[in-house]
């Protein structure tokens, strides 16, 4: 049998209040940036959990699928928010630079998922987002880069409005996975959701057909 590539699958999951700008980050991640400027909807609140994916080609290492997960801000969701956090390996954590009150809610956030047991393996990043709005923000970058190193975090704002440092976001945040994993950082756990390797289906070949001299191959 010939031998099959594999592939991974990463479930990343995006946490911050209400209004901070996840679904708007995971649409213009997923979607990309249009070819001429284009009005931003406002998407509607995001109730309990929704589901976005992308495949991703990593410089090294074999293809991965992302199972991104947006999550809802509101307190009433936050039951159901809370099931999900064992079987991710990846959090961005959200902010809005002009919102006061998202930033502070920050340290619960991470405090939620750290108190979820088996997420000693979870790779982080913080995310100030609309960031294109300077003239009301209120968080500057040198504060929320202090935050982001006490709790052990890499920092990046962002903007979906201007595809400011989405991409990068992201793939910062899927680097970081990648190296745990060669490190063996992150192990890969039957009865763990946040990292799945799956075997492409071996194909067999063919049996060849022997020829022999004289009679009709027809």
């Amino acid at each position: 049998m010939e031998q099959g590539g594999c592939s991974y699958q990463f479930r990343i999951a995006l946490l911050g209040d209400a209004a901070v700008g996840k679904t708007s980050l995971l649409w213009r991640y997923v979607a990309g940036a249009p070819r001429t400027p284009q009005p931003e909807p406002d998407p509607d609140p995001t109730v309990g959990v929704e589901f976005y994916s992308r495949k991703l080609q990593l410089p090294a290492g074999p293809p991965v699928k992302l199972q991104l997960w947006d999550t809802a801000g509101q307190e009433r969701f936050r039951c159901i928010t809370r099931s999900f956090y064992r079987n991710v390996v990846g959090v961005l954590l959200v902010f809005d630079v002009t919102n006061r009150k998202s930033f502070e809610h920050i340290r619960d956030w991470h405090q939620e998922v750290m108190a979820t047991q088996g997420h000693d393996k979870v790779i982080f990043l913080l995310v100030g987002h609309k960031s294109d709005l300077q003239s009301t923000r209120c968080v500057s970058a040198q504060e929320a880069a202090e935050l982001a190193a006490s709790l052990g975090m890499a920092f990046m704002e962002t903007s979906a409005k201007n595809n400011c440092n989405v991409d990068l976001a992201f793939d910062t945040l899927v680097d970081a996975i990648q190296q745990a994993l060669q490190q063996g950082d992150i192990k890969l756990e039957e009865d763990w959701g946040g990292v799945r390797l799956f075997y492409d289906t071996p194909i067999p070949r063919s049996p060849s057909r022997k020829q022999h001299p004289g009679l009709c191959q027809c």
